[in-house]
């Protein structure tokens, strides 16, 4: 990005801001980021409207399930946070399950607006993100990117790329798959 995006929790202030983002489509496939903490046939079910009710009733609770990226007042980049065991789809999956018992922080996805990809934005997320665990007592982050062989459309890298991980100081810890590196940064 030219300049640096000005990065805020997602709260119910900024909700509308968060919808102008994701768009009628929900980011992608009507997901409203809810992928990784619904059951599948609950994810399917509430598929669009639902999913965005379930994100926005968290939100409403105070919970903060992420961060919005802004650049000239507008929303342009979003980045999920939120403790590990919110995730619990994450638990279940062969490629992502636990690397050990530490309590970690997960960057789950990414939804970047599409004038502003590939200019830096996932990156600034990503140290953002960081930044929000260790203020709530974060010792390790943890993200789940995507090392494609060959280039993917954006819709299937929405877990960002491990190279933009790597730009964000985050180190390999596992890899259950060719193209799944688990990632991690460990807050000092």
């Amino acid at each position: 990005m030219t300049t640096k995006p000005k990065i805020y929790p997602l709260t119910s202030d900024r909700w509308s801001d968060f919808v102008q983002l994701f768009g009628k489509n929900g980011a992608c496939a009507g997901c409203w980021c809810m992928w990784w903490r619904l059951p599948r046939a609950e994810w399917v079910k509430g598929k669009g409207d639902g999913n965005k009710k379930a994100l926005q009733k968290l939100v409403k609770s105070g919970d903060v399930p992420g961060l919005l990226a802004y650049a000239d007042g507008q929303p342009v980049g979003w980045c999920a946070i939120a403790p590990r065991v919110d995730y619990p789809r994450l638990a279940n999956s062969r490629t992502l399950q636990p690397v050990d018992d530490q309590p970690v922080w997960s960057i789950s996805c990414f939804f970047v607006a599409r004038p502003f990809r590939r200019r830096g934005a996932t990156i600034e997320l990503l140290e953002a993100a960081v930044e929000f665990a260790r203020k709530r007592g974060g010792k390790i982050v943890e993200g789940y990117p995507v090392e494609p062989k060959k280039e993917q459309a954006d819709a299937f890298v929405y877990t960002g790329l491990a190279s933009a991980f790597r730009k964000a100081g985050f180190k390999e810890v596992a890899r259950r798959s060719p193209t799944r590196p688990i990632m991690r940064r460990v807050i000092l």
